[in-house]
């Protein structure tokens, strides 16, 4: 199995079909397949090794499908970048796992500039945008001209594919190791529900993010066309949605209820828009209320809906809920707001802290068995083997299992925080807060939020003598933390709940915080 089998099925399939659409321009399979092979001809020529990290600094666009290819093409491993991160962040992700070299573009350009003049590791930086080459950068344009194609080096099997960067209780991100193996085991759920060589599927979600990652791997092992779009972009979404006669999309719940929002702020635009054509949502980060969904079918009445959870240590699917499985019987017996099952040739499992099987109905740690379970941490040997015992990943969320193998969440084990469908540990925030001259102490929970669907709200102990503000708080915390981790609300204490071993009760700031806000 490798990443790149698709492309030479479609290459010998349907040359000239459409492959990649971005922008009003399309590129055919052929064409793909001569690009992808000339970037990996010029990766090569500037030295890149067998394994050695290439990473992608950079939007959605079509460009960015063809580091996904090249990069196993020439024999390297992928490592993109979230580009909500803050520089230190980037910066070392790159170091720890010495990427040699980037792909950045217009946006990313001047942050891109920065972490490669601080980096030990990066030999290259190559500019994907439109403009000037900036001083110091090699054009992306210019290395596929200049170059020949050259020959796959099918990297396969448990070779190591990409290290996906996923937030830490540490304070700093851990590099999820995945293999070609990893990465096409969990692809092949979404083509089990349909996504299959006539899809017309929009890259909407970011890139970087594996959840899109692995829709595409999907689509290209079965030969859909991808459709991309450089971020969330409301009307653009439905317009492409239209022009493009999309079928397959993947929004989380927070950007679903945001678009269905602008849609009601704008009705005479949205009715020029013709939305038959969608035929598949996948979700994920959170269930689906049977309201959003209602409102949903009545937008796009020949919808199908799948919800997928995991992680990026899983590929990262673990579970679905099936399109047959969204009804209006699975709203009344509540299956609705489960994760659904174990996706397929995967096994999930409710475990107590012993890795012991836990009764039907009684909540224990959600672990995780299966040919999607990652190779291990890079660099982080303890906290691999803390992870994956006996082969099962624990996943540090809490759950339970009914009767028929439906999975529900009722908490996060690592207090994480789901907001806007980025993963927030509390313990990175605090260790960024921990720095901030005014305060003494500070615990970081996850409280609802209408919007976000959780918002991270920090309770302080400030220093004797000492005052602050959240905006101050914010600002400090931006500058060691991407925005969205940041606190979006505070309140100050003269001390924290602590447990008899002296570690802060979480559950009891959320369960008065609950109380309080009624």
């Amino acid at each position: 199995m490798y990443l790149t089998q698709g492309l030479h099925r479609s290459l010998q399939q349907r040359p000239n079909d459409i492959a990649v659409r971005f922008q009003g321009k399309g590129l055919t399979f052929a064409e793909y397949g001569e690009r992808v092979a000339r970037l990996a001809g010029a990766l090569r020529a500037l030295g890149v090794g067998a394994g050695e990290r290439v990473a992608m600094y950079s939007l959605n666009s079509a460009r960015y499908l063809e580091y996904f290819l090249a990069v196993p093409w020439a024999g390297a491993v992928l490592n993109p970048v979230n580009t909500r991160w803050s520089t230190a962040e980037v910066l070392y992700s790159f170091d720890d796992s010495e990427t040699v070299v980037m792909i950045v573009d217009d946006t990313f350009k001047e942050a891109g500039a920065k972490v490669a003049a601080a980096s030990r590791s990066l030999r290259h930086v190559i500019y994907a945008g439109d403009g000037d080459t900036p001083q110091g950068m090699l054009n992306y344009e210019t290395l596929i001209a200049e170059h020949a194609p050259v020959e796959d080096a099918y990297r396969q099997g448990d070779d190591l594919a990409g290290v996906f960067y996923t937030g830490g209780t540490t304070g700093f991100p851990k590099g999820v190791m995945l293999s070609h193996v990893n990465l096409l085991w969990s692809a092949s759920s979404s083509l089990m529900v349909g996504l299959g060589g006539d899809a017309r599927y929009l890259h909407a979600m970011p890139m970087f993010h594996l959840a899109d990652y692995a829709c595409f791997v999907a689509l290209t092992v079965s030969g859909g066309r991808h459709v991309v779009i450089p971020g969330v972009d409301l009307e653009a979404i439905l317009r492409l949605i239209s022009e493009e006669r999309i079928t397959d999309i993947m929004l989380a719940p927070t950007i679903i209820h945001m678009l269905l929002g602008w849609m009601d702020q704008h009705p005479d635009e949205t009715a020029a828009f013709d939305l038959s054509s969608l035929k598949m949502l996948t979700y994920g980060a959170s269930p689906m209320t049977p309201g959003l969904m209602a409102r949903l079918r009545d937008v796009f009445p020949a919808i199908s809906f799948m919800q997928a959870y995991g992680m990026t240590e899983l590929s990262p699917v673990a579970t679905q809920l099936l399109p047959q499985q969204h009804t209006q019987a699975f709203v009344e017996n509540r299956r609705i707001s489960s994760v659904g099952r174990a996706a397929p040739t995967v096994e999930v499992r409710i475990v107590d802290p012993e890795g012991r099987e836990m009764p039907r109905g009684t909540p224990g740690e959600i672990a995780v068995r299966g040919p999607n379970v990652m190779l291990g941490y890079w660099n982080k040997p303890e906290a691999t083997a803390e992870a994956i015992r006996n082969g099962w990943m624990h996943t540090g969320d809490g759950g339970y299992m009914d009767d028929e193998g439906y999975i529900f969440l009722v908490d996060r084990l690592k207090d994480m925080i789901i907001s806007g469908g980025e993963n927030v540990y509390s313990a990175e925030v605090e260790n960024a807060l921990s720095s901030h001259p005014a305060i003494a102490q500070s615990a970081v929970i996850g409280i609802p939020d209408e919007k976000w669907g959780e918002a991270v709200h920090a309770i302080i102990v400030l220093k004797p003598g000492q005052t602050t503000t959240l905006e101050s708080v914010q600002a400090h915390c931006r500058e060691r933390i991407a925005g969205y981790k940041c606190p979006r609300s505070i309140e100050f204490r003269e001390s924290l709940p602590l447990s008899g071993v002296g570690k802060v009760l979480k559950y009891q700031l959320r369960e008065e915080f609950r109380k309080k806000s009624g």
